[in-house]
């Protein structure tokens, strides 16, 4: 049987999703739990990678799994095996054919960049030192961004990924205190797009560029070199992915939360 979970994550001490030779990831943390109630090794596929020290608050992943316990036990005995630095929150049934990666329609970032660094913030935000960022240049040069566009300007190119093109569906950037938030939902990202944009929409505000500068590195007719930056990786969150109504709606799910309502 396939099952889909939707999990969150501190990213902070993991070196990303994928698993490697060395160091912690959260796929590697993931399968090892699902082993060690499973009795068998199973991979786990995400809805996407995110990079060392990036935070997940809605990630995505499906797995086989054939033993006989119920997807009540098994969101337990996730619980009961998984590092306090990722908890899963909703599993569902589904068909033998979904692909969290492959059938995901959208994704939805937020990025976090402090106005000062602290030592209660910095693993949670972004923060370049002596950068002069203002609200409303950031956000005229962000409309820019907006539409279906080949952004291989704005993401590291991987050769087993050779389509460039994303839909930009929605980017808003808010201030707050002490902090901006840059919200951005598209069909799909290129590696590192997101942090890319935030730096250079951050370059963009410091260096008073004209705000259609994010429009002529698209269109390559701009030079990259120190205006597409990558914002620091503890200020990205993926927020959400979603998924065709028809896949998931209606399937059987269970929350955490609502099994610790249910009396023993």
């Amino acid at each position: 049987m396939r099952y889909l979970i939707r999990f969150e994550y501190d990213g902070s001490d993991f070196i990303g999703w994928q698993k490697q030779k060395k160091g912690r990831s959260i796929q590697s943390v993931l399968e090892s739990a699902l082993a060690a109630f499973a009795q068998t090794y199973q991979p786990i596929t995400a809805a996407g990678r995110t990079d060392a020290g990036v935070h997940a608050l809605s990630q995505y992943a499906h797995f086989e799994y054939e033993g006989k316990m119920g997807m009540p036990q098994i969101l337990l005995a996730f619980r009961r095996w998984l590092p306090d630095d990722v908890k899963i929150l909703q599993i569902w049934k589904i068909d033998e054919n979904f692909s969290a990666r492959y059938q995901a329609y959208q994704r939805s970032y937020r990025y976090i960049m402090s106005k000062d660094r602290t030592p209660f913030n910095r693993n949670y935000s972004g923060f370049i030192p002596y950068l002069r960022l203002r609200l409303e240049p950031m956000q005229k040069a962000a409309i820019h961004l907006l539409g279906r566009h080949n952004f291989s300007s704005y993401g590291r190119l991987n050769p087993e990924v050779p389509n460039h093109i994303c839909e930009i569906k929605e980017i808003s950037i808010a201030e707050t205190d002490d902090s901006y938030i840059f919200d951005i939902r598209a069909d799909r990202f290129l590696h590192n797009m997101v942090r890319r944009i935030v730096g250079t929409l951050c370059n963009i505000s410091h260096f008073d560029l004209p705000e259609n500068t994010t429009a002529e590195i698209l269109a390559d007719r701009c030079p990259k070199q120190n205006i597409v930056t990558t914002a620091p990786p503890e200020g990205l969150y993926l927020v959400d992915v979603k998924y065709p109504a028809e896949l998931i709606e209606g399937r059987e799910t269970y929350k955490y939360e609502e099994l610790l309502k249910r009396k023993p």
